[in-house]
């Protein structure tokens, strides 16, 4: 599906991502596909009538969420192509599996099952770590037009595809790219490549230019039309992020950098911008 698909159940931060992937797919001129998953059983034939009379009951109660899901992405971009369906199974792993073709996944921060003291949902995170896709949450619907798209770059292989999808939400937005790169100390980068213990913050803070500079050249071309505003911090990239992410419309992260371990799914960097972002958070997984 070369569109955009969007997870619902109903709760409040889920209708704001219907809001948020509604502004997106009209962008890039996609359709948008609805979907709220429910448990498998409620599609199996009951055998107890009163077991029947709760199944359509539930049932009826998910077409309402979906088709006011649909009602509302349509109010709020008049002639998008969009759809909406109820389907079985285990959230996470439904949507991931229908967005594997997908521009993007779009889920709210937390569903309708979250108590008051988590701020982010067990389907975020896992749809965050598993999309093969971009996986875009959203915590408090569309945010404000700071004209910014806000992107962590640490100069890994695996963050290609997040650069290159920043610089295409910049251009779609026709907004600026703050590129971010933070460095605490100097990263071993390979086999061999051993870095010493006192360094000149100076010459790191030089060679970390270079290699932000260096991750950024190939797409500059490629997107002409995108003002870049490249910054170089010294210290942890999660507080940098954080305040990049305070005039941000979206912050773009890869799924995993280069001091994450082989096989990590979603990084702690990636992590914490779930929980602490200010805006809307795209994660992005390596080709």
């Amino acid at each position: 599906m070369n569109g955009i698909v969007v997870g619902v159940d109903g709760s409040k931060q889920s209708l704001l991502a219907v809001d948020w992937a509604a502004d997106e797919a009209v962008r890039r001129n996609a359709p948008l596909r609805i979907l709220y998953v429910i448990t498998p059983w409620l599609f199996d034939v009951p055998v107890d009538p009163r077991a029947g009379a709760m199944r359509a009951w539930l049932l009826h109660g998910g077409e309402d969420i979906v088709g006011y899901a649909v009602d509302r992405a349509g109010e709020r971009a008049p002639g998008l192509d969009v759809t909406g369906e109820q389907v079985g199974g285990q959230a996470a792993e439904l949507l991931v599996d229908r967005a594997e073709n997908a521009l993007m996944l779009v889920v709210g921060c937390r569903g309708r099952g979250g108590v008051g003291g988590p701020i982010l949902g067990s389907v975020a995170v896992q749809v965050a770590s598993h999309a093969r896709c971009p996986a875009v949450v959203v915590r408090d619907g569309p945010s404000g037009d700071h004209g910014e798209v806000a992107l962590g770059v640490d100069g890994s292989p695996a963050s290609t595809e997040a650069v290159g999808f920043a610089f295409a939400e910049a251009s779609v937005r026709r907004a600026r790219l703050h590129a971010v790169l933070a460095w605490p100390h100097p990263i071993s980068t390979g086999p061999g490549d051993m870095q010493p213990l006192v360094y000149d913050p100076e010459l790191v803070t030089e060679g970390e230019e270079r290699v932000l500079s260096e991750c950024l050249s190939g797409w500059r071309a490629k997107f002409p039309d995108v003002e870049i505003v490249p910054e170089v911090v010294h210290g942890r990239a999660a507080p940098a992020l954080v305040r990049a992410s305070e005039q941000a419309d979206l912050l773009v992260v890869g799924s995993r950098g280069r001091g994450g371990f082989v096989g990590l799914l979603l990084g702690s960097v990636g992590h914490a911008m779930l929980h602490r972002s200010h805006c809307p958070v795209a994660v992005v997984a390596p080709a």
